[in-house]
């Protein structure tokens, strides 16, 4: 069953988002609800279908987890940003050296998958729509900077699943 979508909206993505201060938080709330509604139909499946590496309501990749961090976040002028996304890191699940096992919290932790999702989005090279209603232009900018040109989604299956789930 599908996690509530006003829930999810209210309860996790508006206060993420609030607490990342980042630029166009209604057209970035969209995206990251649609991502949420495209790639697991709202938390129907947490792991990828198939076996693939994929975590999360938002389907991330530990890879691409990595990425943010290597070539985004670790660089020193983002440190007040990175502090942000890694204060919804919770205690557990762990690595051997205690540290947060941030793959595995794609999946167990809400706000800060919700958090890396924004900034996968935030590091995209060109500006989001300005429009946060307009789901085709969501759904195109989806396809460009998270699932990929070369990715299997369809802009058509976004705007199906967000307009299913959301609408």
């Amino acid at each position: 069953m599908p996690i509530n979508a006003g829930q999810l909206r209210s309860l996790v993505v508006k206060p993420v988002l609030a607490a990342l201060e980042l630029a166009a938080p209604d057209v970035a709330e969209n995206l990251i609800m649609g991502t949420a509604a495209h790639e697991s139909h709202l938390g129907d499946y947490i792991e990828q279908v198939g076996g693939g590496p994929a975590m999360g309501i938002f389907q991330m990749e530990p890879a691409t987890l990595n990425d943010c961090y290597e070539n985004y976040l670790d660089y020193s002028g983002r440190a007040a940003l990175k502090a942000k996304v890694d204060s919804f890191l919770a205690p557990h699940p762990a690595l051997a050296d205690g540290s947060p096992d941030k793959a595995a919290q794609l999946a167990t932790n809400l706000a800060y998958a919700t958090a890396m999702c924004r900034i996968r989005y935030y590091r995209a090279p060109a500006a989001m729509p300005t429009d946060p209603n307009d789901i085709n232009g969501l759904a195109a900018y989806w396809k460009q900077y998270y699932n990929t040109p070369l990715g299997a989604g369809t802009v058509e299956q976004f705007v199906a699943d967000y307009n299913r789930y959301l609408g």
